[in-house]
């Protein structure tokens, strides 16, 4: 197995976000009311292409304590009704939002909708109270052009690390 690169990203201001082009037909919501099964489901439903597999084998209880706590906040992008992607927004300590997981379902990637649905995440994130720094991380097992999303975005690099797989 080979290693994986990690990629630790930030942005200190709002005035760093650059915008991604608009994605016409792309809907984005915020799930106000809170159902664990929602964020379980876009969780197996994105990451699933990816690898994401850490919480694959969280109880219920799990899932409904994460999914549900007062730090998180979830949207959903939407194209002609169907789920085409999501973002968790996580509000840290010191006043930072952590952009949890962030990504599209297979069926929607390569049309327009990943710089979009970004910049909605980053400016939800900014929008929070108080915010002085929103981060994220990926990795080298993501989506080849999702660290380029990032920094077009304006989100700047500030650490890599290499884990064993």
């Amino acid at each position: 197995m080979s290693d994986i690169t990690v990629y630790y990203l930030e942005m200190r201001s709002p005035t760093q976000l650059l915008p991604g082009r608009e994605a016409p037909g792309l809907e984005v919501a915020e799930a106000q009311v809170k159902q664990w099964p929602l964020n379980r489901f876009l969780y197996q439903y994105v990451g699933g292409s990816w690898d994401w597999k850490e919480k694959l084998s969280w109880s219920e209880q799990q899932w409904q304590d994460y999914a549900e706590a007062d730090n998180l906040r979830t949207w959903v992008g939407y194209h002609k009704g169907s789920p085409a992607g999501y973002f968790e927004l996580q509000k840290q300590a010191g006043d930072e939002v952590e952009i949890k997981y962030f990504g599209l379902a297979p069926a929607f990637i390569g049309k327009g909708f990943g710089g979009k649905l970004l910049t909605c995440a980053l400016e939800q994130a900014w929008a929070w109270d108080e915010v002085t720094r929103v981060w994220v991380h990926t990795c080298s097992l993501d989506h080849p052009d999702a660290l380029a999303n990032y920094q077009a975005r304006g989100l700047e690099l500030y650490k890599t690390a290499v884990e064993a797989n």
